[in-house]
């Protein structure tokens, strides 16, 4: 299956390991740490605020 990345999530975060954690930017317009594995989709959203994490080099990063 080819994931298709909607680049209109708030931010687009392009990553080199599965497995990352968002804080939503921190201060006080962030949100508690949360780490999210990307699993076999090459990306992953975060619950909170919607910053969106692609692997570089995976299926979803459009430049690969």
């Amino acid at each position: 299956m080819t994931v298709k990345p909607d680049f209109n999530a708030p931010e687009v975060i392009f990553v080199e390991e599965r497995k990352v954690a968002c804080d939503g930017g921190g201060g006080a317009l962030g949100h508690p740490i949360t780490w999210y594995e990307m699993g076999d989709d090459d990306m992953v959203e975060c619950k909170y605020c919607d910053r969106r994490f692609i692997l570089k080099g995976g299926k979803a990063d459009p430049s690969a």
